[in-house]
């Protein structure tokens, strides 16, 4: 249940317009990772944080079996209704995730040594990419096997199923190094994020940097939109969508992983910065017949260099103690990713897909200032 391709799919094949997956788009990208500002400051109060991070994964469990139960009986309510319930399930389960990754972020900075970072980050989209490749397949599979919705239902149960499974490693998690850094309150912990932002212009950089290329990962659901207002509902496929975009991931990941001890995170944000540039160009210089397949690789291949480096520039400025807050602190990176797809979406629904890829092509390039800035040499 992909945000970029599954569940926007999902979003238009159930009436949604182009707003609405915008904010749907904004919800699931840019407005559950803002929230972190508001959780990591009570998190930060404890020693150990596997409980917060188990609380967060099991709601995205309960959010994803409500999905697949709300598509199983959609066809007794109104399509109104099931929109609301829809924004309402994924918006659950989207800050169940932002909740979960606090956690997650402090028990990851404990875990890995420094100088793995990078093997670590990238063999790990290696393997997650492999397993979702296969998970794509499946998927493709379900979502042809029968009609909507019946066919998001099952895809749903089974993303349900395996969250489920996969849980249990989280379960076995054995944290042994304490971090712990007391926030009274609200105006403390802000009072120490105007202290860190004034302390650490790097971090400054990354918060602009963040706010600019984040616009990247929320761009994917609305090539889908196109895909389907040119080429009809019935011939798009979703599925195949995704197995387009685990391909970027898997080969990107694979490639890292071999050159770990050689790249440094700069060129690599250079690199991701300038690939998405491009990606709208192959729409806005063949409209009739787009290279979807090519916009999804690429697609993949971005949203794999982005989380690499947003993991390990974020540890890299970060300490043990301070880690929850600075993983709060970059939820206030996510303003503008959260207000792009809504904006996006009203663009679109106004003026076309043209402006809107205008938009998003002067956004990142925005980026390349706070890369500069941020001069990451590791």
């Amino acid at each position: 249940m992909d945000v970029d391709t599954i569940i926007p799919a999902m979003m238009i094949d159930s009436g949604g317009s182009a707003l609405q997956i915008g904010i749907l788009s904004a919800i699931m990208v840019g407005g559950a990772n803002f929230s972190q500002v508001f959780y990591a400051p009570f998190i930060s109060n404890f020693k150990f944080k596997r409980k917060f991070l188990l609380i967060g994964i099991n709601s995205r469990i309960v959010a994803l079996l409500g999905m697949a139960l709300l598509l199983f009986y959609s066809g007794e309510l109104e399509n109104k209704t099931v929109i609301w319930l829809i924004f309402l399930l994924i918006s659950f389960f989207s800050f169940g995730g932002a909740y979960a990754n606090v956690s997650y972020t402090d028990i990851l900075g404990k875990s890995v040594l420094k100088d793995s970072r990078k093997s670590f980050f990238s063999i790990r989209q290696v393997l997650n990419g492999a397993i979702l490749f296969l998970s794509a397949l499946a998927a493709k599979q379900v979502l042809s096997a029968s009609q909507y919705p019946e066919n998001y239902a099952f895809a749903f149960l089974i993303a349900c199923g395996a969250l489920l499974l996969a849980s249990a490693g989280f379960w076995n998690i054995k944290e042994v190094v304490p971090s712990k850094l007391p926030v009274k309150n609200a105006s403390a912990f802000i009072h120490w994020m105007k202290n860190e932002l004034s302390g650490n212009l790097r971090l400054k950089y990354f918060l602009g940097f963040v706010n600019t290329m984040g616009v990247s990962i929320s761009v994917l659901p609305f090539m889908i939109l196109y895909a389907k207002n040119i080429a009809g509902e019935a011939e798009v496929n979703a599925g195949l969508f995704l197995v387009f975009k685990i391909i970027g991931s898997v080969a990107t990941g694979l490639i890292l992983f071999l050159l770990a001890k050689k790249y440094q995170y700069r060129y690599l944000l250079y690199g991701s910065s300038l690939l998405a540039f491009i990606l709208p160009l192959f729409i806005l210089m063949s409209p009739e017949s787009p290279a979807f397949p090519v916009i999804f690789i690429i697609g993949g291949v971005i949203f794999t260099i982005y989380n690499i480096t947003m993991n390990g520039i974020l540890l890299e400025l970060s300490g043990t103690e301070n880690r929850t807050l600075y993983a709060g602190i970059t939820g206030t990176g996510n303003i503008f990713p959260a207000l792009f797809p809504v904006v996006g979406g009203w663009i679109i629904q106004q003026f076309g897909f043209t402006p809107f890829f205008l938009l998003y092509m002067l956004i990142i390039a925005a980026s390349g200032y706070f890369i500069y800035k941020i001069n990451c040499l590791k």
